[in-house]
């Protein structure tokens, strides 16, 4: 019959064996999807939702419901673009996401604002904004000039984001709205072309 001795030291080394696994599973990181859309003519496009505050580790998932889709941040590496994410970032491109339920996923642990864009939509104002813990880095910046205007007015506020955690795409950017209406007066729809 084992000792008394014997079975509280069997007793713990299973609670220590047991910790580990323990450890693992509370570490496991939180996942958060943003939607790729698109309306069926591809006139409409944005990311949703298009702000969003997370924790560091949190991983990040793109998932493309129609059209074809990048998820690309504003970096120097991703074709001479303004550095708009952490700089101890690291930056990130999906490549082309053609086909709906295609993912793609990053894990962003430097805290700061990342803005990022769809390559193809990125003058149609398809871009996003994550903000990691708190705000701070390359993205606080008011976007000058670099980012396409339809890029600039689609930005959701750093405030705005902090506020609310999650901003979606839909009912966005009042700016953004008149800054296509214009577009359409100046130039007509792509109709009329």
């Amino acid at each position: 019959m084992p000792s008394r001795r014997r079975l509280l030291l069997a007793g713990g080394g299973a609670v220590l064996l047991a910790a580990p696994a323990r450890r693992r599973a509370l570490a496991v990181p939180a996942v958060v999807e943003v939607r790729m859309r698109s309306d069926p003519d591809g006139a409409r496009v944005g990311f949703d939702p298009i702000g969003l505050k997370v924790a560091p580790g949190t991983v990040v998932r793109w998932v493309v419901e129609a059209n074809l889709h990048t998820t690309t941040a504003y970096h120097p590496a991703n074709g001479g673009h303004p550095l708009r994410i952490p700089q101890r970032a690291e930056p990130w491109d999906s490549d082309y996401l053609v086909e709906p339920g295609q993912r793609f996923e990053v894990v962003l642990t430097a805290e700061g604002v990342y803005d990022y864009f769809c390559t193809p939509h990125e003058m149609a104002g398809m871009v996003g904004r994550i903000i990691v813990g708190r705000p701070g880095g390359p993205g606080t910046r008011p976007p000058g000039d670099e980012l396409p205007p339809a890029a600039r007015a689609a930005l959701p506020s750093i405030e705005r984001i902090m506020a609310e955690g999650s901003v979606p795409l839909v009912g966005l950017n009042a700016q953004l709205i008149e800054y296509q209406r214009a577009q359409q007066l100046a130039y007509g729809s792509w109709e009329d072309n």
